[in-house]
């Protein structure tokens, strides 16, 4: 089924070279469904991510030769079509749906007035949502959740009422860095309505009173002490069941000397084998670098939160479609304090 309004030409903007962030904005015909899990979405926001106009030249296996590179991963719009086929999730959503959704890197992004993405990927925008914040949602809550949850030593089943789940997770210590930026954030938001026991927030002096709303019931200062400074005061106390780091470099290394035996040590910056001190002998359950994964059912979870108020990303401005390239440099500069989402539509 689809709209009767469809334009045939729309507003898009490329990446000619991917060995350059210079980005032009086109017209192009549509994109037209190719799979039967795929859907045609009007966008109303996107956002950039940081490194992203850089990935094919980093990681060139992961990306077709020839592709249409067009940039960000997440988005949030209105189905105008969907696929013909009765298969997955097709029968949960029909056109005219307010949705959000993130892609594979290798799909075609989606700074782009229409876009495509698999029925699997996408979930339900709460009503009360506005575009801006589910636009700004979907790569960092996904990163959040799967670092604290999925890959984590924490069972979400106990933010929705499992009191078993709750009982465990009141047991266990996590610590978070990067814990005032927005996937850290929204990780001490989810580990915090999940009932951690305790929650060790990495962050800086003055963003403290907003980490410490957030949920995290300790905060180690990073412009004062280090976090290997801190855990060395009382290692016994102190050490943690997991660490879910958002920093990287020193910072990696320094959390294998917070995370206990038999303990779990997940980043999203690096391999944190690689970033692991000669001096430490102690073994881990789990210690690895792990990439987000797109996964509507738990975007699913995550916009029933967001609805209810529960859990927020930090949005730093929001840009016009013709001001693409202001968006983009304040990501690629390291300038701005939340996400620079980018309204396509309205």
């Amino acid at each position: 089924m689809a709209s009767s309004t469809l334009p045939s030409t729309m507003k898009v903007v490329h990446q000619p070279d991917p060995n350059s962030i210079r980005l032009v904005l086109e017209e192009a015909p549509l994109p037209v469904i190719s799979r039967p899990d795929e859907c045609l979405v009007r966008v109303h926001t996107t956002t950039p991510c940081p490194g992203e106009l850089h990935w094919e030249v980093w990681f060139p296996s992961l990306f077709a030769p020839g592709r249409e590179r067009v940039p960000c991963t997440e988005a949030a719009g209105v189905i105008e079509k969907i696929a013909e086929s009765d298969e997955g999730r097709a029968s949960n959503f029909k056109v005219g749906d307010e949705v959000f959704f993130r892609v594979e890197p290798s799909q075609t992004g989606h700074l782009r007035q229409y876009t495509l993405a698999r029925l699997s990927q996408i979930a339900h925008k709460a009503k009360n949502v506005g575009w801006v914040e589910a636009g700004a949602m979907p790569l960092s809550s996904l990163t959040a959740w799967q670092g604290v949850f999925q890959h984590g030593v924490l069972d979400d089943k106990a933010i929705f009422g499992d009191e078993t789940a709750r009982k465990k997770n009141g047991k266990l210590r996590v610590l978070i860095t990067g814990a005032s930026g927005v996937v850290g954030g929204l990780a001490v938001q989810f580990a915090s309505l999940a009932g951690a026991g305790h929650i060790v927030a990495v962050a800086g002096g003055n963003a403290s009173e907003h980490v410490k709303k957030l949920g995290a019931t300790e905060l180690v200062d990073y412009k004062k002490q280090s976090v290997l400074e801190w855990v060395t005061i009382s290692p016994s106390e102190r050490e943690v069941d997991a660490v879910f780091d958002c920093v990287g470099g020193s910072t990696l290394s320094a959390c294998w000397s917070a995370v206990k035996e038999g303990g779990v040590l997940l980043s999203i910056t690096g391999d944190p084998q690689q970033a692991k001190p000669e001096s430490v002998t102690k073994k881990l359950a789990e210690a690895k670098w792990f990439l987000v994964e797109p996964n509507g059912s738990q975007l699913e979870v995550i916009s029933k939160l967001q609805g209810e108020g529960k859990c927020a990303t930090k949005v730093d401005s929001v840009v016009d479609l013709a001001n693409f390239q202001e968006a983009f440099d304040k990501v690629e500069n390291k300038t701005a304090n939340g996400k620079v989402v980018i309204k396509v539509h309205g």
